[in-house]
């Protein structure tokens, strides 16, 4: 069995609206999360969450504090990943419907309110909890949403 996979997440809260991106390559689904993605060997988390970033959405950051660690997986399968979320702030660019993900995952991005998030489909179910406070969260297992 592989370890976990471990990837970095952005909470990026512009004009009390949250930024989040579709969570499935040519919007195959509904289900929307914050930024972010894989962590690569040799990189800090905050340089991979950078880099992340700027793929999915064309924006520059500044990566603050961490706050919350979501882990999810399949039940059914191999599947375990470790997200950490960080406090961040945009330092350069706008989002732009033209900016294209050079690995074609993210095809959606925007920025939702609170009452927005609650009406969208998304993960993990601790999000808004986390983006709107200066608590600190562990958010455990939550089983994979599948396609």
């Amino acid at each position: 069995m592989s370890p976990p996979r471990l990837a970095a997440r952005a909470l990026i809260l512009h004009d009390n609206r949250l930024l989040m991106v579709n969570a499935y390559p040519k919007g195959r689904g509904n289900l929307w999360c914050a930024p972010g993605g894989g962590v690569e060997r040799g990189a800090s988390l905050p340089d991979n969450l950078k880099r992340e970033i700027h793929e999915e959405t064309g924006l520059t950051i500044a990566v603050g504090a961490p706050c919350l660690i979501n882990e999810f997986h399949d039940p059914d399968g191999t599947f375990h990943q470790v997200d950490i979320y960080f406090r961040c702030s945009v330092t350069a660019g706008v989002l732009s419907d033209a900016w294209r993900d050079p690995e074609n995952i993210v095809t959606r991005r925007r920025f939702v309110s609170r009452a927005e998030l609650a009406q969208l489909p998304h993960k993990p179910d601790s999000l808004a909890r986390a983006a709107w406070s200066n608590a600190l969260l562990y958010d455990p297992l939550e089983a994979i949403v599948k396609a």
